[in-house]
């Protein structure tokens, strides 16, 4: 989900579009650098690949797409959900359901299956204050055909908006002088989480995931005065550069 960011990232720095509108100076460019310039299949190369990323790059942004977990229940799941949903998070990507796979059935206290089902109940008694969470029944072998994959009874594909809106809320007006930017981060811990202001943008950690985001306009001309992770959610807090700021009158 992050490959088609990181790979445009990356093109515009190798190759930024405006070095191309020099094409007729490169031979001469060459010769006062000492190097040789990039060659023009490279900048084609460069403009092809650049706009089949920004198609998936579109298709992640849409409003209609949502991811779908699926997990089996159990200590081994419940990790892999919260790194997953924190992951999604940073990609302000939302979640619409959690399938519960390989759900087994209630047995007899005295069977051999009471503690794995036990330890199931109690990971699906988690996942549904959080997710909205579809069990599906462990068939008792692999699905095979589509007979198999009909009576898993997995629920259809979602409609509605899939986006999340990182909010920012205007404070100037208060005590602090602040714009605080609201950032989703369900499953994030204080201590895995780090922030670096680099120009325009904002390089955020969380867990083993970073992404570099462009900063909205009016966070440009301000600088960082503090964040802080509260319920699920990453507060940044930007106080206006007076240098660059417009003044009131």
């Amino acid at each position: 989900l992050a490959l088609p960011e990181e790979l445009r990232r990356y093109l515009r720095r190798l190759l930024p579009p405006e070095r191309q509108a020099a094409r007729a100076l490169r031979p001469m460019l060459g010769r006062l650098a000492g190097v040789p310039m990039p060659a023009e299949w490279l900048y084609e190369t460069a403009a092809r690949l650049d706009l089949q990323l920004a198609a998936v790059e579109a298709v992640l942004a849409d409003r209609g797409t949502v991811v779908r977990l699926v997990a089996e229940p159990g200590p081994a799941g419940a990790d892999a959900v919260r790194t997953a949903t924190l992951g999604l998070a940073l990609r302000g990507l939302r979640t619409d359901a959690l399938i519960a796979n390989r759900v087994l059935p209630e047995s007899d206290p005295d069977s051999w299956l009471a503690g794995p089902v036990a330890q199931q109940r109690k990971t699906l008694d988690e996942w549904r204050q959080s997710y909205d969470v579809h069990p599906v029944a462990h068939l008792g072998r692999d699905p095979r055909g589509a007979d198999d994959l009909a009576a898993l009874a997995v629920p259809p594909a979602p409609t509605g908006s899939g986006t999340v809106i990182w909010p920012v809320t205007d404070h100037l007006a208060d005590d602090d002088g602040v714009l605080v930017w609201h950032l989703p981060l369900p499953g994030a811990r204080r201590d895995e989480l780090d922030l670096v202001r680099r120009g325009d943008e904002i390089v955020v950690t969380a867990g083993p995931f970073r992404r570099t985001v462009p900063l909205p306009s009016a966070l440009r001309r301000c600088t960082v005065a503090g964040a802080a992770l509260r319920d699920g959610e990453l507060r940044i807090r930007f106080r206006p550069d007076p240098a660059l700021w417009p003044r009131t009158r």
